[in-house]
């Protein structure tokens, strides 16, 4: 017997990336028009990104408004402005399994893409800049020509870069460390703190990330500043990317080969008594969900979802069982902290809050929409100009807040906030007083003392 909708927990099936069907045309082509036809008679994904619109769009322009008048090659249209964000499955969809409709509209996208791979339809410059590990690798020792060339306000590179590459002139790009976290973590060791409450009892172990490790080491130095304080053993550590990049270009197999190499060297950890910490994320949501619906037969992959936590849950998790230090100071010029959609898909409740919360005398307030940014998607010129769109409550929020810090636990989002309500605020007459874009670890470790006050 059927139901309308669901109060249940969602749960997801693996990815059948391996199966011959996953990519069959016309298999995907009728299952496209099938959940197509539910979320057009459903329609409360609205407002959260631009598939839905531009799919309700497709069915109401066409002579027989419905599904069966939209073409095929359309779909393209549609799946081009999913993220991945996956808020339509955690948050909206009342189909989801264990629904019988067993709707999943972010991986039927990726599957789509995977189907568009395989017939040769591959963004080059998308699929380059998914290379994170090379791209570091080449990138840091050449940090300050990388970030000359990749500003704003260069007038020489950037215009070349959307002719060619067809990355936007105007979009901003992560700036490259010139030293990675992995060598500033064992260039200036430190120990944990002998007099806090959870000494001797927690052992954490950072998976740095790429963007930690090779763009912005100094949310790694903050996170490890802030579980030394608070007398957990921190080490770091990072076999390598967590594949997230390619999960958005729908090179499944690489994933896969990225979760195999990284969570067996995990496990090494693991068996040492370490807690998994992720410090972004995205890639909290890949060790934790989406590398087991990649590899749900790898048992390495398992051991670190059951270990994992972001790096906001830890440090709650410590406050609660273990209880923090004395120390933390008020910050009275508040924080405005976003809540990415990789955090909220993480089922976790909104962690970087809770944590920023335990500092006194400070005003939190939080943001939980998308920013729009998404990987690629908010540097493509192609997508820009949707990222931007979808942004613009969160913007708004953030400049209307003028806070003294806009935090957010996806750091491309943290970016894209900053500078837009900046933007924004501008436009008003106003000035957002944000020193940086932070994650809120960074602001935390502030709190304590425990970060050098940086310049604007």
């Amino acid at each position: 017997m059927s139901r309308e909708g669901s109060l249940d927990a969602p749960t997801r099936h693996p990815i059948g990336w391996r199966d011959a069907d996953f990519t069959d045309g016309e298999k995907l082509d009728a299952e496209m028009r099938r959940v197509f036809d539910i979320c057009h008679g459903c329609r409360r994904c609205f407002n959260l990104c631009d598939s839905f619109p531009r799919l309700f769009d497709l069915i109401d322009s066409n002579p027989t408004e419905d599904v069966e008048g939209v073409k095929s090659e359309d779909f393209t249209k549609i799946v081009e402005a999913c993220t991945l964000c996956d808020m339509c499955f955690m948050t909206k969809c009342p189909y989801v399994p264990p629904h019988p409709f067993n709707l999943d509209f972010p991986h039927l996208m990726l599957r789509y893409r995977a189907f568009e791979a395989k017939q040769g339809k591959k963004d080059f410059t998308a699929r380059q800049l998914a290379q994170m590990d090379r791209n570091g690798r080449l990138a840091v020792p050449l940090a300050p020509v990388v970030n000359w060339a990749s500003d704003t306000k260069n007038k020489l590179t950037r215009p070349a870069m959307e002719a060619v590459a067809g990355i936007d002139a105007d979009a901003t790009l992560p700036k490259f460390a010139s030293r990675t976290f992995m060598r500033a973590d064992k260039a200036e060791p430190i120990a944990p703190n002998m007099s806090a409450p959870a000494f001797g009892k927690r052992k954490a172990a950072f998976f740095a990330t790429c963007f930690v490790n090779y763009n912005k080491p100094q949310t790694g130095m903050a996170a490890r500043a802030v579980l030394n304080h608070l007398g957990v053993e921190a080490r770091a550590a990072y076999p390598g990317c967590c594949g997230m990049p390619f999960l958005e270009q729908a090179e499944l197999a690489r994933v896969a080969e990225n979760a195999a190499k990284v969570s067996k060297e995990l496990v090494k950890l693991i068996d040492e008594g370490y807690d998994i910490v992720a410090l972004t994320a995205s890639c909290g949501l890949m060790l934790k969900f989406e590398w087991a619906l990649v590899l749900p037969e790898n048992e390495d992959v398992k051991r670190v979802a059951q270990a994992t936590f972001d790096i906001d849950e830890y440090v709650v998790d410590v406050a609660k069982k273990n209880g923090l230090p004395d120390g933390l100071r008020p910050l009275p010029e508040g924080v405005t902290v976003h809540l990415p959609c990789h955090a909220r898909a993480q089922n976790m409740g909104p962690k970087a809050a809770e944590m920023l919360k335990l500092i006194p005398q400070t005003p939190v307030d939080v943001i939980e929409r998308c920013s729009g940014h998404g990987g690629t998607f908010g540097v493509m010129k192609k997508t820009h100009g949707v990222a931007e769109k979808v942004g613009q409550p969160v913007f708004r929020a953030a400049a209307t807040q003028a806070r003294g810090h806009i935090a957010s636990d996806c750091p491309l989002a943290a970016q894209h906030i900053v500078r837009n309500a900046r933007e924004m605020a501008a436009k008003d007459g106003k000035d957002v007083q944000v020193r940086e874009p932070e994650h809120p670890i960074e602001v935390f470790a502030r709190a304590y003392g425990l970060v050098k006050e940086s310049t604007r």
